[in-house]
């Protein structure tokens, strides 16, 4: 596979996260303009998210890895696959892409272009569900990676699609897309004071999600048989 070089790597991952953010933020605005039920709104912003995950995953993937995440990109730098370097600048290029793709948003809506969140998101729950966000994101990349990196952008896209719902916090599970939100007084948002506590749970949550994959991939022989069911 070619290698990009480190702008043009740059270049991937903010216009991916912009993209992201975008999706999000704008999908969010729409939902809540054209619906008053709070469960229609969470869906009509979280099929688009999953959609674009797929989309930008597949086109950016082969570039930069398409991280789109802090998170993910401190993942790949304690695995030493990128350098301290290399990862500082993918998480400077992640986090204003995501404020560019936040500002993007507002402008396709006529909103100013950054506004404050004011909705409240914190509490131990809604961190622990941080947390399991970022541990599922990483397991299933990392998993997806060692088994069908194919199916990645997928299994990616499917992954936050079912998170949104099974998590109080709605699975933001990436600190840029989180600081982002903060820009941004809509469906979407969460105050700025509320970011440190999801920072830290996801950053958290994708330590453990690392540690408990590397053990779990470094098996050597053939896996345990399928059941006659998983078969099917």
């Amino acid at each position: 596979m070619q290698k990009f070089d480190l702008p043009r790597r740059l270049v991937a991952e903010a216009l991916g996260t912009a993209l992201l953010v975008a999706t999000v933020v704008g999908s969010g605005i729409m939902a809540e303009a054209l619906t008053k039920d709070v469960a229609l709104a969470l869906l009509g912003n979280t099929l688009p998210t999953g959609a674009m995950l797929v989309v930008l995953i597949t086109i950016f993937g082969p570039i930069s890895g398409a991280h789109f995440n802090p998170a993910v990109t401190m993942v790949f730098a304690l695995k030493r696959e990128l350098s301290a370097n290399e990862a500082l600048s993918y998480v400077a290029a992640q986090l204003a892409g995501g404020i560019i793709g936040t500002m993007m948003a507002h402008a396709m809506f006529a909103l100013p272009l950054l506004d404050a969140s004011l909705k409240m998101r914190t509490g131990g729950s809604q961190w622990l569900a941080e947390a399991v966000a970022a541990f599922g994101l990483v397991a299933t990349i990392l998993a997806g990676i060692r088994f069908d990196r194919a199916a990645v952008p997928w299994l990616v896209g499917l992954y936050i699609t079912a998170a949104y719902w099974f998590t109080s916090s709605t699975s933001f599970a990436n600190p840029a897309v989180a600081i982002a939100r903060s820009l941004t007084n809509t469906f979407s948002g969460i105050r700025p004071v509320d970011l440190p506590g999801f920072v830290i749970a996801e950053l958290f949550g994708a330590v453990i999600g690392l540690m408990l994959m590397n053990w779990l991939l470094r098996g050597g022989g053939e896996g345990a048989p399928m059941t006659k069911e998983a078969q099917l």
